[in-house]
């Protein structure tokens, strides 16, 4: 069983330090419905901003008895992080163990258990816990979520697609298994992710699992995942290509499974309405960040301290946010969209909210 390397998780400086704050309407642009590619504009939902610390110092984590009683200590993101990141890396070991056939099994657990953030199912939790739910309960969908992300990675590490040799430190799955056995282990992990969803979920109404299906499937297939990642490959080498159609991209191929994991929280916790969009609107903010960020390192830092091949969308001429706006304005980009996530959290508990917060941050300022 894989754990998470914090040291390389989280830092407490804050990268994106610019004075200046992009004037653009990125928010609502891109908060319309998954199957519009039009980016319809949406009234943003005023709020006070909450404040939380993300990254603890190591003086911070151990000071202990000076604070005193009336104050409540900091949230602690690195052991929150920590003990939801194991949680469900066992979660994940226990629910595709070795069997027949072995070969596949041993490749869906090849890269299923490479390490990874596990931000995706960490989100699908912190959502259910703020509207009442616990880890149990989301458990099965977060698992699902990171079974289907891991899908994606492994055929987009294939030679018809991104065509690349590293993944999480490691080779990617068809250099260890071969390509055939690549793609069908993927096949394989994104049907297991339904099926684990729906006979594992317990203590929630029938209906509430259906909806969460209807969801994650949707965030996945032609108007989800699979429409940014086929607008992505029709956009190679293309010339003139403006900012909606990056952003149409990036909240398809990114932020729609970012999104499904943290609705699918939301539903299964039992959340209103009213709170399950306010979550999505918090969740296509930090998909797109996390696109954002993405392109930031890919150009600005080594393959060793990325544990993929750097720089390969540059020889790939792919459309990047520091290729059509420039390093300056996607750090900018990063910032308003960073700030935008947090604001949609401003009605909920702050303690129940400090999870998200906290990660909202972590997507921001990583460093791989």
């Amino acid at each position: 069983m894989n754990t998470v390397n914090l040291g390389t998780w989280v830092h407490t400086s804050y990268v994106f330090n610019h004075g200046g704050r992009l004037k653009s309407p990125v928010l609502s642009r891109m908060l319309h419905p998954l199957k519009n590619p039009s980016f319809p504009m949406l009234s943003q939902r005023s709020g006070r901003p909450m404040s939380v610390v993300a990254v603890l110092t190591k003086e911070e984590m151990i000071r202990g008895g000076d604070t005193p009683e009336e104050e409540k200590p900091a949230f602690n993101f690195n052991s929150y992080i920590l003990d939801k990141a194991n949680s469900v890396n066992k979660a994940l070991d226990d629910a595709v163990p070795i069997r027949e056939p072995v070969k596949v099994h041993q490749s869906m657990r090849y890269s299923l258990l490479a390490g990874g953030k596990r931000v995706r199912p960490v989100l699908c939790i912190a959502a259910c816990e703020l509207v009442g739910g616990d880890e149990a309960t989301a458990m099965p969908a977060a698992c699902a979520v990171e079974m289907i992300h891991t899908m994606s990675l492994m055929h987009d590490d294939l030679p018809c697609m991104d065509n690349d040799d590293l993944r999480r430190g490691k080779p990617t799955n068809h250099k260890v298994f071969g390509e055939n056995v690549a793609i069908l282990a993927g096949d394989a992990l994104l049907a297991f992710a339904f099926e684990h969803m729906a006979t594992a979920t317990v203590g929630v109404p029938p209906g509430w699992i259906v909806r969460a299906v209807g969801e994650l499937a949707k965030s996945i297939g032609s108007e989800g995942l699979v429409a940014g990642q086929v607008v992505d490959i029709c956009s190679e080498g293309l010339k003139d290509v403006g900012l909606e159609h990056l952003e149409y991209i990036h909240v398809h191929k990114t932020a729609a499974l970012l999104e499904g994991a943290v609705v699918l929280g939301a539903i299964l916790g039992g959340g209103s309405n009213e709170e399950i969009e306010k979550l999505r609107k918090f969740a296509r903010c930090i998909g797109l960040l996390f696109q954002v960020v993405d392109d930031i390192l890919d150009v600005t830092k080594s393959s060793q301290e990325l544990g993929k091949t750097a720089g390969k969308d540059l020889v790939a001429d792919k459309l990047t946010y520091p290729k059509l706006l420039g390093i300056e304005k996607s750090l900018e980009l990063a910032e308003q969209l960073n700030k935008d996530a947090k604001d949609q959290l401003s009605g909920f508990d702050p303690d129940k909210a400090a999870p998200l917060i906290a990660l909202s941050n972590y997507i921001a300022y990583r460093q791989n």
